[in-house]
């Protein structure tokens, strides 16, 4: 019989259910699933893909230890945050960017838009997607000058002069009418669907493997470290609205072209699910995904710009906030009254 005088009672504070799981064991995984992408960059671009990753991982966990050295805050460098945005910011970027500029886009995405909001947890929009954007308008000759896979590989030091240049898949999708008729059958004549999906294709150094990518998600989802709403709904609404609506060719062939080229896969998997910036309820998750695919169609049917993903994301990123506060669950004991007065404070 339970002695109750005795009893000892422990009172601790929230949150009362514990896990193993860390920002670092989080952040591990991530790195893990990207390694397949960078291994293929390598293979297509040489060995300038693997060096450029790697000074942008060293310039962001530099940029970060440094801040929080100066302001004498904790150092966080220890959960690999910094580590993945590197990662990410080279992967959206050409192999064939000087170095330097590289540490600029890590100075911007680690402490104007990470540090300077509070750390990891607190920025507003994705770190890495904002250094591109960044360095897009900064550098626009360079963050859009495309090596050809099949023509050579970047040299690791030295000039990208003699490299052999190309258009995008999605540069050759751009335009209307009869133009991009005529690239789009240049388009399927150069390259073939599987050779998209494999990624043999030019593009930004980790973005061109929709194959190895998805291996990539695949994993985080067994991980149970993203759900599949927000890349699942962002693929699909892309895939419905470019079958419906094609440019040039027949539906479906369009569809495929569109869903495997560009950054989609790596914005779906990597991006669009960051913690911090996406919603935190599954039918928050999915408006999300879906806001993501419209916009990206949107701004690559009636932008000047080729790709969308980047800016759909951090659009939407601006969004959370709302699509958080009109799809949070009703709290035990409150009724759907006070549920609609307290949203609409």
């Amino acid at each position: 019989m339970t002695d109750y005088k005795n009893l000892k009672l422990i009172a601790t504070s929230n949150p009362h259910i514990r896990s193993n799981e860390t920002t670092r064991s989080i952040m591990l995984d991530v790195i893990i699933a990207l390694l397949p992408a960078l291994a293929w960059s390598v293979i297509c671009f040489g060995v300038k893909a693997l060096t450029l990753t790697l000074f942008s991982v060293v310039g962001c966990v530099f940029w970060e230890w440094l801040y929080r050295k100066v302001m004498k805050k904790p150092q966080s460098v220890g959960d690999l945050s910094a580590v993945v945005t590197g990662m990410l910011l080279a992967f959206v970027s050409p192999v064939t960017i000087p170095y330097w500029m590289i540490l600029i886009g890590d100075f911007f995405a680690i402490i104007v838009v990470k540090q300077l909001f509070g750390g990891i947890g607190k920025n507003f929009v994705n770190p890495a997607l904002a250094g591109r954007a960044f360095l897009l308008g900064s550098y626009a000759g360079s963050m859009t000058h495309w090596i050809d896979p099949a023509s050579g590989k970047a040299p690791p030091m030295g000039s990208v002069a003699d490299v052999v240049t190309k258009a995008t898949p999605l540069g050759m999708m751009k335009g209307s009418g009869a133009d991009v008729e005529a690239s789009f059958a240049s388009l399927t004549e150069t390259y073939s669907v599987m050779d998209m999906f494999l990624g043999k294709v030019g593009g930004s150094l980790g973005e061109v493997s929709a194959l190895l990518l998805l291996i990539g998600g695949a994993y985080l989802i067994w991980r149970k470290v993203i759900n599949w709403q927000t890349p699942v709904a962002y693929i699909a609404t892309v895939a419905v609205l470019t079958f419906l609506f094609p440019k040039a060719g027949s539906g479906l062939e369009w569809m495929l072209y569109s869903i495997f080229g560009g950054g989609l896969f790596l914005g779906a998997f990597f991006m669009a699910t960051d913690y911090a910036t996406s919603p935190v309820t599954k039918k928050g998750q999915l408006i999300f995904g879906i806001g993501c695919g419209l916009f990206t169609v949107l701004i690559r049917y009636f932008g000047s710009y080729n790709e969308g993903v980047c800016y759909s994301i951090m659009v939407m990123n601006l969004c959370v906030a709302l699509i958080d506060k009109y799809t949070k669950p009703t709290r035990f004991g409150v009724v759907k009254s006070d549920k609609k007065e307290a949203a609409a404070k």
